[in-house]
C-alpha cells in the first residue's frame, strides 16, 4: 500500500512557488490548517491568489500571509474580521472577488468532480454577474460559474491514516471536505495520523483518493474568534 504520509509541514509544501493559486480549508477560524499556515509564512512564497471562505483575522490565520504581503488576490466570501485586509483592500494593494458563500462552496465542489462550470440563481442582477454568461430555466435567470483551478488545496482535518482517508470533527468539516481533490495537489494536516485499517470505514469522510500528501501537525492554537458566554445567573 502507497504511504501519502510526509514528516512536517515544510515536506508536505514542496513545489509551493510565487504566483500560485492555493485553496485553504477552514470557516472563519474554525478547521483552519494552521501549521501549513505557519510554513507558508516561514517560506516567504509571494503573489499568491488565496481561495478561502475568509481572510483570517489581523494576527492569526491568513491574516498572517496579508502582514507580509504574501498574498496577491482574495478570493473570498466573508472578510469583515480583518482590519489589514480592508486596508489593503481599500489602498489597492490587495486584488479582492467576493463570491457568494455558496456558490464559493459550490465552485470547490465542482472542481472536486472535475464538472468544469455549473448554472447558480445566486447572484443574478448583481455585480456578481457581470461578464459572466446567464441562462433562463424554467422561467427563472442562472448565472454561470466556472470551477476553481487551484495549484495546491491545504485543508485540515481531525483524524487521518497515512493513505489519506480523512475525518473531520463538529464545525471543521465545512469548506474542508468540498476542496479535496479540488486542486492538482492536495494536502491535509491531522491532529491524530494512524495506521491504514485504524479509523471506522463508516465514518470516513474522504477517501484517501483526493490526497497526495497527509502530515500529523504539532501544535493547534484552535483560537476562539468570537467568544460568546452567556450571563451568570442571579442565584
Amino acid at each position: 500500500m502507497i504511504t501519502k504520509k510526509v514528516d512536517s509541514a515544510t515536506e508536505a509544501l514542496q513545489g509551493i512557488a510565487d504566483g500560485m493559486t492555493l485553496m485553504l480549508g477552514g470557516f472563519g477560524l474554525c478547521g483552519i490548517p494552521e501549521n501549513s499556515i505557519a510554513e507558508l509564512v516561514h517560506k516567504k512564497v509571494k503573489n499568491l491568489t488565496c481561495i478561502s471562505n475568509n481572510a483570517g483575522v489581523d494576527d492569526f490565520g491568513l491574516g498572517f500571509l496579508l502582514q507580509n504581503k504574501q498574498i496577491k488576490k482574495m478570493i473570498s466570501s466573508y472578510v469583515g474580521e480583518n482590519e489589514e485586509f480592508e486596508r489593503q483592500m481599500l489602498s489597492g494593494e490587495l486584488e479582492v472577488e467576493l463570491i457568494p458563500q455558496g456558490t464559493l462552496a459550490e465552485r470547490c465542489r465542482a472542481a472536486q468532480a472535475g464538472i468544469p462550470a455549473f448554472y447558480t440563481p445566486a447572484g443574478f442582477g448583481t455585480e456578481v454577474a457581470d461578464g459572466k454568461e446567464t441562462r433562463e430555466f424554467n422561467g427563472k435567470m442562472y448565472v454561470m460559474e466556472k470551477a476553481f483551478k487551484a495549484d495546491f488545496a491545504i485543508v485540515k482535518a481531525w483524524k487521518g491514516d497515512t493513505v489519506g482517508n480523512l475525518i473531520f470533527r463538529g464545525t471543521a468539516r465545512n469548506f474542508n471536505p468540498c476542496m479535496c481533490g479540488a486542486a492538482r495537489i492536495t494536502i491535509a494536516e491531522v491532529e491524530e495520523l494512524v495506521e491504514p485499517g485504524t479509523l471506522d470505514p463508516n465514518f470516513i469522510h474522504i477517501p484517501g483518493i483526493f490526497v497526495q500528501r497527509i502530515f500529523q501537525g504539532k501544535t493547534y492554537e484552535k483560537r476562539i474568534e468570537q467568544r460568546t458566554v452567556r450571563k451568570k445567573q442571579a442565584v
